[in-house]
C-alpha cells in the first residue's frame, strides 16, 4: 500500500527509539498501533457499507426487473385469455346455430337486427310440422311430438278407447 520495506521500517524505528527514549517507546507503539487499527476498521466499515449498498442497488434493480418480467407476463396472459374467451364465445354461438339448425328452428343473430327466439317463445310456439299433445288427447304418447306421416316406433301399443 505505501511501498515500505523492512529497512525503512528499521530507520524508523531506530529515529523513535532515540527521540523518545527507551521508557515512552512502548507506550508511544502501543498509541501507534491502536491508531492503525481504528483506521483499518474505519476503512472496512465503509468498504462493507459501500458493498451493502451497492447489493441494495443491485437487489432493487433484480426486483424491479422481475416485477416488469411479471407485468408482462400478465399483460401477455391476459391477451390469450381474452382471445381464449372469445374463441370459445364463437365456438359457442357456432354450437347454438347448429343446434337450432338440428332442432329445425333457424336462429337469428343479432347483428343482422332480428330478434332470437327465446325458450318461452319455442315452448309456446311448437314447429308445424309436429302436432301438439294436449292432456286427454288420443294420440298414443309414444308417438308424441313426432311428424304425422312418421311410422309409430315398433314398442307403441295403440290406444284404444
Amino acid at each position: 500500500m505505501f511501498d515500505i520495506g523492512f529497512s525503512e521500517l528499521l530507520v524508523v524505528a531506530i529515529v523513535a527509539l532515540v527521540v523518545l527514549g527507551p521508557e515512552r517507546l512502548p507506550k508511544a507503539a502501543r498509541f501507534a498501533g491502536l491508531w492503525v487499527r481504528r483506521a483499518r476498521n474505519q476503512w472496512d466499515s465503509v468498504k462493507q457499507e459501500l458493498e451493502r449498498e451497492l447489493q441494495a442497488e443491485d437487489i432493487k434493480r433484480q426486483m424491479q426487473d422481475v416485477r416488469q418480467s411479471m407485468q408482462d407476463t400478465e399483460s401477455e396472459l391476459r391477451a390469450s385469455g381474452e382471445a381464449a374467451r372469445r374463441q370459445m364465445q364463437d365456438v359457442d354461438d357456432q354450437g347454438r346455430v347448429i343446434a337450432d339448425e338440428v332442432r329445425g328452428t333457424p336462429r337469428a343473430t343479432a347483428s343482422m337486427g332480428e330478434v332470437r327466439p327465446t325458450p318461452e317463445t319455442i315452448a309456446l310456439d311448437p314447429p308445424s310440422s309436429a302436432p301438439a299433445v294436449l292432456p286427454g288427447s288420443s294420440q298414443a304418447p309414444a308417438t308424441a311430438g313426432l311428424p304425422a306421416d312418421a311410422p309409430a316406433p315398433a314398442n307403441a301399443k295403440e290406444n284404444t278407447p
